[in-house]
Formats: structure tokens, sequence, C-alpha cells
């Protein structure tokens, strides 16, 4: 005796796991963006002269204009496929809450962490790449400049911890649900996210202190 699932509970099931692997690659697109990202940005702590020229190679090849606006396209589409098990009515998020709370899981309290930084990253994210692309060319001194200036360095200080935490708890949950944690015990696994994300949180925080001291 079989038992066939009907047609429509296939078709949504299939394309569940569609939507699951696009969400997946996007994600790690954008780790590797973020970090790569970082670590671009940080060369202001060598010297700002290695930073504009890499800005204006990425710019003379027209990465930065054509790139910039294809990487927001690819933000908003991470979002909406991830959007899609964030619980945006009250009943829900006190249900989620609350299952969190009795389950007292690390990876449940990690996807509460990440759901909760999606929200103000979306928001602050689009504000700092429109602010960049917005006021090309990329240079040390402007980059400076605009964290002299107004709230700038309190927004940065907010948003890079937050894109950091945001992107390392990703990570660990994708070679969780990937399966590549078979190969890491979860928490050696653990413990490498945690130096990661400290990692970059330094340089990010190095990076700021950097631009704030910077000539302009």
């Amino acid at each position: 005796m079989s038992f066939d699932l009907p047609v429509t509970a296939a078709k949504s099931g299939k394309t569940d796991a569609i939507l699951d692997w696009l969400q997946m690659i996007s994600g790690v697109a954008l780790i590797i963006f973020v970090f790569m990202h970082m670590t671009l940005v940080s060369s202001v702590l060598i010297n700002p002269g290695i930073m504009d020229a890499i800005a204006h190679t990425y710019e003379a090849n027209y990465m930065a204009q054509v790139g910039g606006p294809l990487l927001f396209l690819l933000f908003l589409f991470h979002f909406y496929l991830a959007a899609r098990k964030i619980p945006f009515r009250l009943e829900g998020q006190k249900t989620i809450w609350a299952h969190a709370k009795m389950l007292n899981h690390r990876d449940t309290w990690l996807w509460i962490v990440q759901a909760a930084s999606a929200m103000i990253i979306l928001i602050m994210g689009s504000i700092h790449m429109w602010a960049v692309l917005s006021d090309l060319p990329i240079t040390a001194a402007r980059s400076a400049a605009r964290m002299q200036s107004g709230p700038w360095v309190y927004f940065y200080l907010l948003l890079a911890p937050l894109v950091v935490l945001h992107v390392v708890a990703g990570l660990y949950r994708i070679a969780v649900k990937w399966g590549v944690a078979k190969d890491y015990s979860r928490e050696k696994l653990n413990k490498i996210a945690i130096g990661l994300g400290i990692a970059f949180i330094v340089i990010g925080l190095a990076t700021i202190v950097r631009f704030m001291t910077l000539a302009v």
C-alpha cells in the first residue's frame, strides 16, 4: 500500500525546498561579500592610500556602479526569502517567544537574533548603501568625513557589530542545517563562529576609530 501526497502538497514542498536553497545560496553570497567588504575597508588601518586604490579599481571597472545596485537587489531578495518564516503578527511573535523560552536552545535563540537583527539591518543597510553609492567616488577621506559628521559614528557603531552578529549566526545555522556540522561537533563549530565574530567586530570597530582620527 502506498500513500501519495496530494499534488498541491507535493508542489508546495518542492517550491519550499527550492526557496530554501535560494535562501541558502543568497545568504552565503552575502556572507562572503560582508567579510570581503569589511576586510577591504579595513585596509585603511594600514594606509588610506591602499583603500583608495582598491576603491578606484572597483569603480574603474564599474563594479561599484553596477555591482552596488545588484547587491542591493540580492539583499532585498534574501530578506524576502527569509521573511517567509518570520511571524509579523503579534500573536505569532508571542508564540515564537514562548517556544524559545520553553526550549531554551541555543539554535532557537540564534534564529530569533537573526530575525530581529534582519529588520534593523534592512533599514540601516539600505541607508548605508544609499549614502555610499550616491557619493562616489569612494575614498578614505570621504568615508572619514561622513563618519565625523552628525550621528554617523553612532550609526556605524550599531550597524557594524549587528551585521557581523547576523552573518556569523547565519553561517553557523547554514552549516548545521545543510550538514556541514557533521564534520564538526556543534560545540567546535560554535567556538569557530564566536572566534570569527569577535575578530570581525574588532576589525570593524578599529576601522571606525581609524576613520574618526583620519584628517579630512
